[in-house]
């Protein structure tokens, strides 16, 4: 997990073309004990580039940003070996249904709306920091919509799904479909801990950075089909 040090403030970056939302969401952020803003970026490329210099602990990526979209400056942040640590959130309208995968696919942990109320995005910035994925069952279904847009997604072969165990399996297929962690204790009769301790030995097993790219496994290793409906 990317979790700060006890005691040390989440350092955070913004990356948003428009000023005022970039000083509106400096002040939200700077407003807070445990929140500190290490940078702002109008454009793309500003956005990588400072990611590599004060390897925050997360990037709050604009969609539409100049120079460089954020989902490239993301794909660049997540692919990275410098900055392979820093978590991106993107922040978005939901305008586009295909962001959501492109991001994801990205390395994205996960999306704000724009107009979130302050409670919500600090409390994203925090759970995203800590190591989990926000990635709600609206997001997941935007996700299936996606897949079942296309007709032949890309595959990644299912022997990656090797090593994981029986339940492990289940509880990735449960991840996939969206199901929070407490939805899937009530459904496999498990304590929470237990869940946890599975999603964490899954993050492991198949080398992935969060929630949200444990989505992307279970479909495109066809654990689980587009057709397959979030409960």
């Amino acid at each position: 997990m990317n979790r700060p040090p006890t005691g040390d403030p989440v350092r955070v970056v913004i990356a948003e073309d428009q000023a005022l939302l970039r000083g509106t969401f400096r002040m939200l952020v700077d407003s807070v004990p445990g929140l500190a803003t290490v940078g702002e970026a109008a454009t793309g490329a500003d956005a990588v580039e400072l990611a590599r210099r004060e390897l925050p602990d997360l990037v709050l990526m604009d969609i539409q940003m100049p120079e460089l979209d954020g989902i490239e400056a993301t794909r660049r942040i997540c692919g990275d070996d410098a900055t392979r640590s820093v978590r991106v959130v993107i922040l978005t309208t939901f305008d586009r249904d295909e962001y959501v995968y492109a991001a994801l696919r990205a390395g994205a942990s996960g999306f704000l709306l724009k107009d979130s109320p302050p409670t919500d995005i600090l409390a994203a910035i925090r759970l995203v920091a800590d190591g989990d994925a926000l990635l709600a069952p609206s997001v997941t279904r935007r996700l299936i919509a996606e897949f079942a847009r296309r007709p032949e997604p890309a595959r990644t072969p299912s022997r990656a799904l090797d090593g994981i165990t029986g339940r492990e399996r289940e509880v990735l297929t449960l991840i996939g479909r969206g199901l929070s962690n407490g939805e899937i204790v009530h459904r496999l009769h498990i304590s929470d801990a237990t869940v946890r301790t599975h999603v964490g030995h899954l993050l492991s097993k198949l080398q992935v950075r969060d929630r949200a790219q444990l989505v992307i496994v279970a479909y495109e290793t066809g654990l689980i089909t587009p057709g397959a409906q979030p409960h």
